[in-house]
């Protein structure tokens, strides 16, 4: 017990050291109080970790940039065990522009000193070879680029941070990502479908089979494969519409379980044009008609098995039905659609 107090005290004591080393511009101190924020925070409690994750959120627009990605990633991991996410995500996202603009500028000089394959980022930090070529600040972009994608994510875990986030910034945040994944031909899948993530967005669906139309809204759903999930639960399994409903765990690991299980598709996602809504996108593929996403449901073309879950475990998501359509509603958004086949 009392070896657990101490190392509460230390990683507290090693947060205060590195803020104090940090905005003295202190090399030799910060390198030392910066080990110790490793060495101390396993052993950390409850109470220390949520103090400790603003603080070094804050801290990092005076963090060197060599280790102001890790320093956001301990900030991260902070939240996930229950810092304030909401006071550290303007910090963490304000870096992760900072790090994708690097990263983009990094991606232009690599392309013009004669291009090639992009080096892959690794725990010791860009050679000098590589700095001498792009710069130091470009090249730590792109080395630290993975970090914030791991910071943010935990961040926009939270639906607070979500819905806070200004849509412009959010757009904004998007457009450089989408930059860099084009000119570096490596994809940031997490981060991406993170910032994608809708909530509190009305869906309509038309089950097309059935003639039968739905108001639902959706909350937190990191992939389509849990849409597609959670859609069965509520329509099949609410007794709806037929077909095969989604056991009870197979739903509940989509919501807020954790874990994964074998489940089938029940449904072939259409967007309204008749083009395939893949499994393997996000809700925000769904096509926005008259203000609302609209959705078709066809019968499965084959049979489609995977993992029933969530993209992110973190992420608690949800599919609620707020009112089944009349029969003039539902003919009225399924006149919106491109008929079968």
């Amino acid at each position: 017990m009392i070896f657990e107090q101490q190392g509460r005290e230390r990683f507290l004591d090693a947060v205060t050291g590195f803020e104090a080393a940090v905005r003295a511009q202190d090399a030799d101190r910060s390198q030392h109080t910066f080990q110790e924020l490793h060495t101390y925070f396993d052993q950390a409690g409850d109470h220390e970790i949520t103090q400790a994750g603003p603080r070094l959120a804050a801290l990092l627009p005076k963090v060197p940039p060599g280790p102001r990605g890790v320093v956001a990633v301990m900030a991260g991991a902070c939240v996930e065990r229950g810092a304030d996410a909401t006071r550290c995500a303007p910090h963490i996202l304000d870096g992760l522009a900072d790090a994708l603009a690097a990263a983009g500028t990094f991606c232009e000089r690599w392309a013009a000193t004669g291009g090639g394959d992009l080096p892959e980022p690794d725990a010791g930090g860009p050679g000098p070879e590589i700095v001498e070529r792009v710069g130091w600040e470009a090249a730590t972009g792109w080395w630290s680029l993975p970090q914030w994608e791991t910071a943010s994510v935990a961040m926009l875990n939270h639906p607070a941070v979500r819905t806070g986030l200004d849509s412009a910034r959010r757009t904004e945040l998007l457009r450089a990502l989408s930059a860099v994944e084009e000119a570096s031909g490596h994809p940031f899948k997490c981060l991406t479908y993170a910032l994608l993530v809708l909530d509190d967005e009305p869906l309509v669906v038309i089950h097309r089979p059935s003639g039968t139309g739905y108001a639902l809204r959706m909350h937190g759903i990191g992939d389509n494969f849990q849409l597609h999930t959670l859609l069965a639960d509520v329509l099949v399994g609410g007794g709806h519409i037929p077909g095969r409903a989604p056991s009870a765990e197979e739903a509940a690991v989509c919501r807020d379980a954790p874990g994964q299980v074998l489940t089938t598709g029940s449904f072939n996602l259409v967007a309204p044009s008749g083009e395939w809504i893949w499994n393997e996108g996000t809700p925000s593929d769904i096509p926005v008609v008259d203000g609302v996403r609209l959705l078709v449901l066809d019968p499965p073309p084959y049979e489609r098995s995977w993992p029933a879950g969530r993209f992110f475990p973190g992420m608690t998501g949800d599919l609620v039905l707020e009112r089944v359509l009349d029969t003039a509603e539902t003919e009225r958004w399924a006149a919106l659609c491109t008929p079968a086949g």
